[in-house]
């Protein structure tokens, strides 16, 4: 079965993790380099944000402006650790802002810090960390109510990939999966 969302959202931490040529579909996907070890090289990066404007993807830096305003990426991403209201001024430099959040005081500070988008984490229990708690798609849906902005991050896989129809986000957000088994997740995708 196919997942029909407006907005995938792909979370890389290296430029080598995703294989560009198996997206198809233009103007749905948004990726965010989320990188806080080793950033990759700038020409690798400009190389990597060029190809993805070739093929209508959307680049998101995560909590580096400069990084974002040297490679002309489309936005900025700002982790839910980040509290920093400084990234108001980006707005006007007609750069998106998206974050991310774990609960409702979170949520509260990313619409302050003007994102229009907001990640919110965990849809599902996640292999990596088997006692952490998960919100569920009937939590989610509530919290929907609160803000139109949310969109489902967090154990989401190949196997509860369907799950996603019943839930009230016009997209959602992968990220160990589209190291794992891109492949797989993309030819569901379309």
């Amino acid at each position: 079965m196919f997942i029909i969302k407006n907005k995938y959202f792909l979370i890389i931490e290296n430029i080598k993790d995703i294989d560009l040529k198996n997206i198809k579909k233009r103007n749905k996907f948004f990726i965010i380099y989320r990188n806080y070890r080793k950033i990759d090289k700038l020409s690798n990066l400009m190389k990597f944000r060029m190809e993805c404007k070739s093929k209508g993807l959307k680049l998101y830096v995560a909590n580096n402006t400069k990084l974002a305003i040297s490679i002309k990426s489309d936005g900025i991403y700002l982790p839910s650790f980040n509290k920093s209201l400084n990234f108001l001024n980006l707005k006007k430099k007609n750069f998106d802002i998206i974050g991310s959040a774990h609960n409702f005081k979170e949520i509260s500070n990313k619409v302050k810090q003007g994102c229009h988008m907001i990640l919110f984490s965990r849809l599902f229990k996640v292999d990596y960390d088997k006692n952490s708690s998960y919100l569920g798609v009937i939590k989610f849906n509530n919290f929907t109510r609160i803000s139109n902005k949310l969109i489902p991050l967090g154990g989401i896989n190949n196997y509860n990939l369907n799950r996603l129809n019943n839930v009230s986000s016009n997209g959602f957000a992968l990220l160990s999966e589209v190291k794992k088994k891109p492949a797989k997740i993309f030819s569901r995708l379309f």
